[in-house]
């Protein structure tokens, strides 16, 4: 560093420090694309980097090239992302049976918009810089591991960062400062009325449990999310447990559970799951009406937080490094600290496409007790009333 604070980086130069290196933004920006595949979570993780695209180029607009998921919660809704272009199978991009033609067609179309600036934020870049580079975009930005193709200006891709900070690492090599850490989404008055027949009147406080999780290994026993629902039904709490269709088998077995625990039975019963009866929409209201929402590292629970709702996360230690809520105010985090497989004995902290791992299912997260969790569950349900004026 020079005595104005200012260096040379990957050939341009540095304006200060942020996240990362916040260098020079490009210019004649008119049209961004932003290359985010992944479920809810990794969205959501993404969208404070878009964000601060938007503040960075106000005058562009910004194209997110994600799935199905992702342009059913932004597609029409208000926010930085003017479209979502919907990915074609790709080996390493988005899971699915490859067809050459469609990648074909996609590329076209895509190069049709003449994009000056690319930005990758889907893992290290093995598969996802190749891909962005197809878009024959004037600038390009990304993470990249040793072995993957470089683009125009990269940062290294290390496992464990917290993944909103990665991502808003990547645009800070377009110029693009954080403008915040969490990306608001809005939940429309119409949302809200659809959720409505949902709640019940005689509720003192709106309790939701997500037991799912993409990872079986990230899922809390559901005995254990049962115990918590049991106790915040004979609180007074009314409890809704959420999941997609494929999760509808075990939200029922936690409902059926907590309803035993809490002696709660009956159409009139204080717990209930909803799991496979909501879109994605819909559900981002339930969360929004929520006073707490417990759940594993799951995309329920960073929507949660992404609409404004306190949350109770049970995380196994790596994944709270990348994926962990940054405040406790409205967010509590307990943590699995388990290093080592209990049947092998392989160690589950390295990570990576060629790191060992076995096959054994395992919860990481077992020794997180339900009293503490629900502990958290009244401190936050407080809070949540008070801070709703109720």
């Amino acid at each position: 560093m020079d005595q104005r604070g200012q260096a040379e980086f990957g050939g341009a130069e540095v304006l200060g420090i942020d996240v990362g290196p916040l260098l020079e933004p490009f210019e004649g920006v008119r049209r961004i694309a932003v290359l985010r595949g992944g479920g809810l979570g990794d969205l959501l993780f993404a969208m404070p980097a878009v964000d601060a695209l938007a503040a960075a180029y106000p005058d562009a607009e910004i194209t997110l090239l994600g799935t199905p998921l992702h342009a059913a919660l932004l597609d029409g809704f208000p926010g930085p992302v003017d479209r979502v272009e919907v990915l074609p199978f790709a080996h390493g991009v988005r899971p699915g049976p490859e067809d050459p033609p469609a990648q074909a067609a996609f590329f076209e179309r895509m190069r049709s918009r003449r994009f000056d600036l690319a930005v990758q934020v889907h893992g290290g870049g093995r598969y996802s810089n190749p891909f962005l580079l197809g878009l024959d975009a004037r600038h390009t930005i990304g993470t990249r591991t040793p072995d993957a193709q470089p683009l125009e200006r990269t940062i290294p891709y290390v496992y464990y960062q917290n993944e909103v900070l990665r991502a808003l690492e990547v645009v800070g090599l377009a110029g693009a400062r954080p403008a915040a850490l969490q990306h608001r989404l809005e939940v429309t008055a119409e949302e809200q009325q659809r959720i409505r027949p949902l709640l019940q009147a005689d509720r003192s406080a709106l309790v939701v449990v997500h037991p799912g999780a993409s990872d079986p290994r990230r899922r809390w026993p559901a005995p254990s999310f049962a115990e918590v629902a049991a106790k915040a039904a004979q609180d007074g709490s009314q409890v809704l447990v959420v999941g997609d269709a494929g999760e509808a088998g075990l939200a029922g077995t936690v409902a059926g559970l907590a309803g035993t625990m809490a002696g709660e039975a009956g159409p009139d019963s204080r717990i209930r799951s909803v799991a496979g009866q909501l879109d994605l929409r819909e559900l981002a209201a339930l969360l929004q009406a929520a006073d707490v929402v417990v759940a594993n590292d799951s995309g329920p629970r960073h929507l949660a937080q992404a609409v404004g709702t306190p949350t109770v996360g049970i995380y196994w230690v790596g994944n709270m490094i990348m994926a962990g809520a940054p405040g406790r105010t409205l967010h509590r985090i307990h943590l699995g600290w388990a290093t080592h497989c209990p049947v092998c004995g392989i160690d589950v902290t390295q990570v990576g496409w060629n790191a060992p791992r076995c096959d054994h299912q395992f919860p990481l997260t077992e020794q997180v007790t339900a009293a503490d969790v629900y502990a958290d569950v009244q401190e936050l349900t407080a809070t949540s009333l008070l801070l709703r004026g109720r």
